[in-house]
């Protein structure tokens, strides 16, 4: 059975034996279920998330609807958290965990304390923002310049993709709440892709022919 220490290691950025410790130390091992909610739109984060294993994802929601940020995984850290943490802010965002996911969060007043003192810690914080800046850029091209019948099928190819599957187990509203729009949008253009023979329809899930 792997130890925490084990666990860490396997961080890449973690370089410095020292900022190894330090996360030993001060950090504390969270596992979550899926559905367990990290973090709230509005709530002051005082600590900061790294995850070993699983996934969250980070989302905004307005009213009935939601747009999808983006995910946090193995290694990562959430940046509208870190944000957050940093300069002391509420939460603009909701993060949930999407499958059992095993973490380790910390204080949030070492992240400045570790940006002077590790450049390793620096680096990967860098790193992070950029990683999520170029992530909500796409998105917002792909919002601003793509039809959503073209964002929903490419949704699905990728989501085939990474799965192994051309089964996707996915509910219209679930769709509806990864590309920002409503189930009933979803809902017709799912029906005018089965009648092009582009997927098939089942209940709670869609199955990907077109490849």
């Amino acid at each position: 059975m792997e130890t925490n220490q084990d666990l860490l290691k396997k961080l890449h950025f973690l370089t410095d034996p020292e900022l190894r410790e330090e996360l030993l130390e001060h950090g504390k091992w969270l596992t979550l279920n899926k559905g367990d909610v990290v973090v709230k739109d509005g709530q002051y984060v005082k600590f900061l998330p790294i995850v070993i294993h699983g996934s969250v994802r980070v989302y905004q929601q307005k009213e009935d609807r939601e747009i999808l940020l983006y995910y946090v995984r193995a290694e990562e850290t959430c940046t509208m958290s870190l944000a957050a943490a940093y300069f002391n802010n509420k939460s603009s965002s909701h993060g949930i965990a999407v499958e059992p996911t095993e973490m380790l969060v910390f204080p949030s007043e070492l992240i400045t304390k570790w940006q002077l003192k590790y450049p390793a810690w620096n680096k990967y914080v860098m790193r992070m923002f950029r990683s999520r800046y170029d992530e909500l850029i796409g998105s917002l091209e792909r919002i601003a310049f793509d039809h959503i019948d073209v964002r929903v099928m490419e949704y699905l190819k990728q989501k085939s993709r990474t799965d192994e599957n051309k089964l996707i187990q996915l509910s219209h509203q679930s769709l509806a709440h990864e590309l920002g729009t409503t189930r009933v949008v979803i809902s017709r253009i799912l029906k005018q892709f089965e009648r092009e023979g582009k997927i098939k329809l089942f209940r709670g899930a869609i199955e990907v022919i077109q490849s």
